[in-house]
């Protein structure tokens, strides 16, 4: 199981992970939060916190 948020609203959210090529063939770790548990869940990684949107209650990841 990953890191699981329940924002304000108390709504429960899943962290997800996935490696993505950008243009430029130079790869990169996107995070992602879903309403179900997935395959691709994964835990909180070191030096980021979670963030919820003000208006939406959506949390996103965003670094220290």
């Amino acid at each position: 199981m990953g890191y699981k948020h329940t924002n304000t609203k108390g709504k429960s959210y899943f962290l997800n992970s996935k490696d993505v090529e950008l243009k430029g063939g130079r790869n990169q770790t996107i995070y992602y939060f879903s309403k179900d548990e997935r395959a691709e869940s994964c835990d909180l990684p070191a030096g980021k916190q979670v963030v919820e949107s003000p208006k939406t209650g959506l949390p996103f990841v965003k670094g220290k």
